[in-house]
Order: structure tokens, then sequence, then C-alpha cells
């Protein structure tokens, strides 16, 4: 049984964000075989990991003396709050920080089988041998010296989490308008295509195989401008003023968005494109195409 002050709780937190951030950061470095800060922070610290870890102390305490029911708690315990984090970081920002998707037995791509067994092996794993030095240091450091460590870690957390959690907001909303762009571009494509496709007496259209990026479609529709242009100067007696002043109305709609892509590159400060290449395995459902087009953007920026 664990008999801890408010503070010492709080430290005991801390410290698991921390040793959960060195596990995570170097596992997924060696995966990536490269450096990666992993983690919703910028911070040496992943939250999900403290409060896994004292979710798992106080659920296991009960069944102190009794492994399997400790195994068992800790698998379900810890997944629901997987699955609660999950949801609700998912709800805030429209992306997952973490993707099950591809893992066998995964429910919604927030939890999976495997997961579930490996928090229950790392609560026995945790409460039987790695939190016993943490509870004699904890326990050893003088009331006074833990209490303001803990105040000035809470201090720099509380402000990290705060303009991460903006980044987080920031990168949601630039999704949603990147999206938005990209729909009202693809509609001005199709019907553009149609114009085109009429008016040159072509019966079919060529069906687009994949969600085209937005320089992509940026650079289709001045083409097929630039092919109308041609079109209507060539055979001018084939486009009623109805056809020109749609033609202008589409041009006038264009020309109000001035290069969308660069306008959301250069909306990516360094905050936002760390927390996306932080987080590789970040994944979206609605979003996919645009926030595959936001990590290209971040990994293109670091290399400038």
């Amino acid at each position: 049984m664990f008999h801890y002050t408010s503070y010492q709780w709080l430290f005991v937190f801390y410290t698991y964000c921390f040793l959960g951030w060195c596990f995570e950061s170097a596992y997924v470095s060696l995966k990536s075989n490269k450096l990666i800060n992993r983690g919703f922070m910028r911070g040496p610290f992943l939250p999900l990991y403290g409060s896994g870890a004292v979710m798992m102390l106080v659920v296991s305490m009960p069944f102190a003396d009794h492994i399997v029911l400790t195994y068992i708690a800790g698998c379900v315990g810890a997944t629901a709050l997987e699955y609660i984090t999950g949801v609700t970081m998912e709800a805030l920002f429209k992306v997952r920080y973490w993707d099950y998707s591809n893992k066998r037995f995964n429910f919604q791509g927030q939890i999976c089988l495997s997961s579930t067994l490996a928090w229950g092996f790392f609560t026995v794993l945790m409460t039987r041998v790695l939190h016993r030095p943490i509870d004699r240091f904890v326990l050893s450091v003088p009331d006074r010296v833990l209490y303001y460590a803990t105040a000035v870690l809470t201090v720099y957390i509380v402000i990290d989490f705060t303009l991460s959690f903006k980044a987080a907001l920031d990168i949601r909303d630039i999704l949603v308008k990147m999206q938005g762009v990209k729909e009202e571009l693809t509609r001005m494509q199709r019907r553009l295509d149609v114009i085109v496709a009429f008016n040159n007496e072509e019966k079919e259209q060529k069906k687009q195989e994949r969600e085209l990026s937005m320089a992509e479609l940026s650079a289709g529709i001045k083409q097929r401008f630039a092919e109308l242009k041609e079109s209507i100067q060539s055979k001018p007696s084939a486009y009623g003023a109805s056809i020109r002043e749609e033609i202008a109305e589409l041009r006038g709609k264009f020309s109000g968005y001035p290069d969308p892509q660069n306008n959301f590159d250069n909306a990516l400060d360094f905050f936002k494109r760390d927390m996306i290449r932080n987080n590789p395995t970040m994944a979206s459902g609605r979003f996919k195409e645009s926030l595959d087009e936001l990590k290209h953007m971040a990994d293109r920026k670091k290399g400038h």
C-alpha cells in the first residue's frame, strides 16, 4: 500500500511522465533510425504514461498480494484510460496521436489486444520491481525539498502543456481550413472539367484516381483556365454568355486563393512542426490527405 501526500503523488506522476518519455522516445527513435522527441509536449514528459502509472498503482493496491488480479486490474484500468484519453484527444484535435488500426483485435484504432496485455505486464513489473526504488526515493527526500521541487516542475509542465495544447488546436484549425479549401478547389476543378468536356464535345471525363494535393489542384485549375481561354479565342461562338459569366465567376473565386499551399505552409511555426514530426503515428480519418500534406510540409521545412 502506498501512502503519499498530494505533492508526493504529483512527484510520482512527473517521474513516470519522464520515464515514459525516455522509453517511448528511445523506442520510436530506434524504429525510425533518427532521434525523435516523442510526445504531445515539447519537454521530456508524456502525461499518458504518468497518468497510467498512477492509475496502475491505485487500482493494484487492493490486490497487492495477488499477482494475477494485479495483472487483470492493470489490463482493465490502463486500457480504459488509454481509450478515454484517445477519444477525447481525437474529439478535440481531429487527429489521433497514436493509432492501432493496423493491429489485430483493435477497437476504433484507439486500443488493441496486444497493448492491453502489455499494460497488464507493465503493471506487475512496475508494482513488483520498478516502483520500489522510486518509492524509497520519494519517502527519503525531505518534505520541504520535495515540495519545492514539485512546485517548480508543476510550473514548467503547466507552461509546456499550455503551449502544446495551443499548438495542437492550431494544427486542428489548419486541417479544417485546408480540407475546406481542398473541397472548394475540387468542386471548381470538376466544374471546369465539365465545361471543357462539353464544349470540346467529349462524352467522357477522366475519373480522378486519387485525391490531389492542393498544389496539384491549383496547377490543374490554372491549366483548365488556360485551355478555356485558348478555346474561347479559337471558337468564340461555342461559348454562350452564361458560360462565359460562369468561367469569370470561377476565375474570381480561384484568385481568392493566393497560393493556398504556401498559405498553410507559412502557418506552421516551429511548435507545430515539431509536434507533427514528433508524432509520426499521428493519424486522421476525415482529414487524412490534409494531414499527410501537413506532415510533408513539416518535413520539408526541416530540410530548409
